[in-house]
């Protein structure tokens, strides 16, 4: 079995570049780079890992490009551009035919309105574009931002997108069968892909299993088998856990699923999302 973490971050850290670290992140103010988490991979028997961007910042595209091309782990990388500015197409242009750039993310959940943005006219022409390139683009939200997010996703319905981080459930003070209700409508939305990812952290430093499985249950009947990753989101998970306790999660709760279908939220549905080798 073939697999692939979905979702690592990397970074050399200073506070200006990364302003989301804020004063409880103790774990994260530092250096964080492949090195770091090879040794996390091989152990669970990770092939290699999607790098996603962390700052908003073009200089994000060519740091990552940089690792990958150094560190092999790393399979391909989703990288940032302002889309909501008409000389993104230029970089766009630029990137379309490196083949290690698999798409663009945007910080949307640390907008002011993050219901506003997803109405922005030029974000959407180059979204379009994002995807006529074939590669994706992936939605950071949270749960909240739900319904504008799956209005988004009917307006680009003609190649894949990702859903980070199973859109944020807010699982330390929510409840399971609200968030279904939220999520339920993208069951027919077959090109978004969603992300069994940064769950741990959304639950807090006291998490238990039997918090967060519940959750991924409603993942398996919204979007099955065949349109869900594994993400660890390391290093944002030391937050709440270590990399083996994101794993483990995963594992014991998918393991009542055929073979192949485990297969294919390891590994098999990233493959032919970031279209890898």
């Amino acid at each position: 079995m073939k697999k692939i973490d979905t979702h690592q971050h990397y970074w050399h850290y200073d506070s200006h570049n990364y302003p989301w670290i804020d004063e409880q992140m103790i774990e994260l103010k530092q250096n964080r780079l492949p090195q770091d988490s090879i040794d996390y991979l091989k152990q669970h028997n990770i092939t290699g890992c999607i790098a996603v961007q962390a700052r908003q910042s073009e200089l994000e595209n060519q740091f990552l490009l940089n690792l990958a091309e150094n560190n092999h782990q790393i399979l391909g990388i989703i990288g940032w551009l302002d889309l909501c500015q008409s000389k993104a197409t230029q970089p766009l242009e630029k990137w379309q035919d490196n083949l290690v750039m698999k798409g663009y993310r945007h910080l949307i959940q640390d907008e002011a309105d993050p219901d506003g943005f997803f109405l922005n006219t030029t974000f959407n022409k180059h979204v379009d574009l994002i995807l006529k390139q074939n590669k994706v683009y992936e939605v950071l939200i949270h749960a909240k931002n739900l319904p504008s997010a799956i209005q988004f996703f009917y307006k680009h319905d003609h190649s894949i997108m990702v859903l980070d981080h199973l859109g944020k459930p807010n699982i330390a003070h929510g409840n399971a069968q609200e968030w279904k209700k939220q999520i339920a409508p993208l069951v027919n939305q077959k090109h978004v892909v969603a992300k069994l990812s940064g769950l741990i952290t959304e639950a807090g430093k006291n998490w238990q299993s039997n918090q967060i499985e519940p959750y991924i249950d409603i993942a398996l009947e919204v979007f099955g088998p065949e349109r869900l990753m594994f993400g660890s989101d390391w290093p944002v998970c030391l937050l709440a856990g270590n990399y083996s306790q994101v794993y483990n999660l995963i594992e014991t709760t998918i393991n009542k699923l055929s073979s192949n279908e485990q297969a294919a939220i390891w590994g098999e549905n990233a493959k032919k999302v970031y279209r890898l080798d």
